[in-house]
């Protein structure tokens, strides 16, 4: 199978937007799987590379048939362990893989797929002359191609002396008293006594829990999976804080909070048994919006993806009063690693809903208000439904109290509800 029309080369010096972009063909089936790299954003800058193996294959010949799986399988050891959570791949073609890593800059993620493809060459053909052609741009994914550019690597190679930006970041970190020296950035899931119960910035002793609760697909009421549903206590008085008080806490505390909501509801997945289609996972503005919230987040967030089969759905809450350009930009980053991004309202109403256009959510989550009767029901449905169809393609309504409304709600727009429970 061929990889495609191989990008045109560019002569070293050539400034890099004047660089022709040529289209690679995809293998078939990926078209869902590629829909996560495909963010305008993410792809303007610069954060969405390639590297071909088509050296490798070509130096191969009539071997490559019987060495591709060891060629995918040590390119495949050499992403995870250069990645870690910081980023995805994805091979898309014989040869050619996607890279994004959305927390590095253009050049700082070229030098780290110049360094994955110079060891790769090094391991099968013993030089690294043609690492710097095995490294694309991605400008374009479309159906069935993507497009990709030759850019000129003299500063990536630049910046592939310097320490890792990883490195750099953990040692800012430390300076200023994020990460205790010799400590490491967290990987894996940690058991959630590790953030809950805690002491706020405000010196409350606050815990969390989490609860699954179904979700169904109104079309035709069919079950997608489950939603967590974080519940924050202060201990002292048992307390439950209101969704607008958690959204009060401080960047810190709310970073916690999301960590243990994470821990906890995977505790609970586990005891289901069993892989589900998918897992809506509340995760706050204050956290994705930082660099190292989003580090500390994105290896919680591969372990609940483990957990189901679809991939896990990023639930982002607080986000009443956040710029539709700063939310943008959190979904942007937050995306690669999700199979969607759902913004979730406290209050919803038409200011609040016509601010989220253009913020790239591909859907809305409400709470149903406790206590309505049919008719304020109706009114509320409409009300708020219907505006924020128009702004995401799904409308998810919780806390439904009867099927028969939930059917209400289908007929304005809504596309998934859970129901409320007996109690």
């Amino acid at each position: 199978m061929s990889s495609g029309v191989a990008a045109a080369h560019q002569p070293e010096g050539t400034d890099a937007p004047t660089a022709p972009s040529a289209p690679r063909i995809v293998s078939a089936g990926l078209e869902a799987a590629l829909e996560r790299f495909n963010d305008r954003t993410l792809l303007a800058a610069g954060k969405v590379n390639l590297i071909s193996l088509e050296a490798v294959r070509e130096r191969f010949g009539t071997r490559w048939s019987l060495r591709q799986d060891q060629v995918y399988s040590f390119a495949e050891r050499v992403l995870q362990r250069g990645l870690g959570t910081r980023g995805l791949y994805l091979r898309v073609s014989p040869t050619d893989i996607l890279i994004v890593q959305p927390d590095q800059s253009r050049l700082a993620g070229q030098a780290a797929c110049l360094g994955y493809m110079r060891e790769i060459l090094l391991h099968f053909l013993g030089d690294t002359h043609l690492a710097n052609d095995g490294v694309l741009q991605v400008t374009r994914i479309g159906a069935g191609s993507v497009e990709a550019k030759q850019t000129d690597l003299r500063a990536a190679e630049a910046a592939a002396v310097r320490p890792p930006e990883s490195e750099q970041a953990v040692a800012a970190q430390m300076a200023i008293g994020d990460i205790a020296p010799g400590a490491a950035p967290a990987t894996a899931r940690p058991s959630v006594d590790r953030w809950s119960p805690f002491v706020s910035v405000d010196g409350r002793q606050l815990k969390v829990s989490a609860t699954l609760e179904p979700v169904y697909e109104l079309k035709g009421f069919t079950r997608i999976g489950f939603r967590m549903i974080r519940r924050v206590i202060v201990t002292r008085t048992q307390e439950q804080l209101t969704d607008a008080a958690v959204a009060e806490l401080s960047a810190a505390d709310l970073l916690r909070v999301d960590l243990a909501t994470i821990a906890r509801g995977l505790d609970r997945i586990s005891a289901e048994g069993g892989k589900q289609l998918s897992l809506i996972v509340p995760l706050s503005y204050a956290s994705l919006a930082s660099q190292r919230g989003r580090a500390e987040l994105v290896g919680p967030l591969g372990e609940a993806g483990q957990h189901v089969t679809c991939g896990v759905i990023c639930e982002i809450c607080d986000i009443e009063g956040v710029p539709p350009g700063g939310l943008l930009s959190a979904v942007t980053l937050i995306k690669p690693f999700s199979l969607l991004v759902v913004g979730h309202l406290i209050h919803a109403s038409g200011q609040t809903l016509g601010g989220l256009k253009g913020a790239g959510l591909r859907a809305l989550s409400v709470e149903c208000p406790n206590g309505l009767d049919d008719a304020e029901f109706s009114a509320w449905a409409a009300r708020i439904v219907r505006p924020a169809k128009r702004v995401a393609g799904s409308v998810m309504v919780y806390g439904v109290q009867s099927p028969r409304r939930a059917g209400e709600l289908s007929l304005v727009g809504a596309t998934h509800v859970s129901l409320a429970s007996a109690g």
